[in-house]
């Protein structure tokens, strides 16, 4: 029997009531979807509860047994599925270059929501911990295609190149994606988010020095080993003196992901992706209206010269 709680909140509501426009406002609903789910309790039933008139509305004797066991019954089912808050966390894992403005917003919106907190691991393997158990979640950067694991994209960065001072490409601002390739460059082959593959076969770099976490890298760019490639904000958030970033308008954007199990994950999982979700959009819009926004002087009425 497929009776939900949604069900006998309604003839509760319509027991309490006698009225379905009235009884559907208690419960917060439509007064179709009230009719339609006391129906269906029916269905599930096999008895008539109610007696319908185009006045009033009544309880059948069915009805009437059925609100007896109920009424006190439903409301400490309820109580009882309450459950205190605490003791519960979301686990999120990443490897370097935590995004610096969105997550700090979600993270407050769902812990404030659920009551859960929400913890944050760092780690130097490809995946965050999220193929091992070790997170509930990972937010991870580039493609990622493993078994076992869903994939949810929330926007694409812009890559950035990273070079010595002393290299003479520092004394630009941008750089092509092709003339990187006639370049050596420091691979983060670990938790980097590119690989050769994003370049033709016949026009790829070469490898200088091969990495395993986001340091090392930092520090063979810094000695001047070679070129690095990485997402934008790195160059927001790690200042070297001894590093200097470009842009590169032509590289191909890397997708920023939300990355969890298939099956056996934490259950506030699809909660925490719809609110990641809602948070980067409204990010993003922002963004979007400061682009368009017209400067101080365009806004200025045109000057009229005196005849």
């Amino acid at each position: 029997m497929n009776v939900e709680l949604h069900h006998l909140r309604g003839f509760l509501a319509i027991a309490g009531e006698r009225n379905f426009t009235r009884a559907a406002k208690r419960v917060n609903v439509s007064q179709s979807t009230l009719s339609r789910n006391i129906r269906r309790l029916e269905e599930l039933l096999g008895r008539r509860l109610l007696e319908r008139t185009t006045r009033q509305v009544e309880l059948t004797p069915a009805g009437e047994a059925l609100y007896r066991r109920i009424q006190f019954l439903l409301p400490q089912l309820e109580e009882a599925l309450r459950l205190e808050q605490g003791g519960d966390s979301l686990r999120v894992g990443f490897t370097w270059g935590f995004p610096a403005e969105w997550p700090q917003k979600l993270f407050r919106d769902f812990e404030e929501e659920t009551g859960v907190a929400v913890q944050v691991h760092r780690s130097d393997s490809p995946f965050a911990g999220i193929d091992c158990g070790d997170v509930d979640l990972a937010i991870l950067r580039g493609v990622v295609d493993v078994s076992g694991l869903e994939v949810v994209t929330l926007s694409y960065e812009k890559q950035i190149a990273a070079v010595s001072v002393r290299s003479d490409l520092s004394q630009r601002e941008e750089v092509s994606w092709r003339e990187i390739a006639d370049q050596e460059i420091v691979l983060n082959e670990v938790s980097g988010t590119v690989s050769l593959d994003d370049w033709p076969e016949d026009g790829r770099p070469s490898v200088s020095v091969t990495c395993r976490n986001f340091d090392e890298w930092l520090v063979a760019v810094a000695s001047g080993k070679g070129v690095g490639v990485a997402p934008e904000l790195v160059g927001q958030q790690h200042i070297n003196s001894c590093v200097s970033f470009l842009a590169i308008p032509d590289a191909p954007r890397v997708p920023l992901n939300l990355v969890y199990p298939k099956r056996g994950g934490h259950p506030l999982i699809p909660r925490f992706i719809s609110m990641a979700r809602a948070t980067v959009r409204a990010r993003e819009a922002v963004g979007r209206r400061k682009r368009v926004r017209p400067s101080r002087e365009s806004r200025r009425p045109p000057s009229v010269s005196p005849r």
